[in-house]
């Protein structure tokens, strides 16, 4: 699998359980992020390999995450894929 068709298995929202923190992980490798009221508070581009996600945001932050069974960990946040 190349790592576009990788990537693209985890397109969409990823939101904590209380629906605070929303990632929505778009198909052109940028991520938006909101939290509470606040939309795309944080934004840049992500890549995926595997289970892993780095995110580089606009600024030149950095983070990174895993998909473990279907569920995004990233930051000590657990976030669920949207249906």
């Amino acid at each position: 699998m190349t790592r576009n068709n990788q990537m693209h298995l985890f397109i969409g929202m990823w939101v904590t359980a209380d629906g605070f923190i929303r990632h929505e992980l778009l198909p052109n490798g940028r991520y938006d992020e909101a939290r509470g009221n606040r939309k795309s508070v944080y934004q840049g581009r992500y890549e995926v390999t595997g289970e892993h996600i780095e995110y580089r945001d606009d600024t030149g932050f950095t983070a990174d995450g895993s998909f473990i069974d279907g569920v995004l960990h990233h930051a000590g946040m657990v976030l669920y894929r949207e249906p």
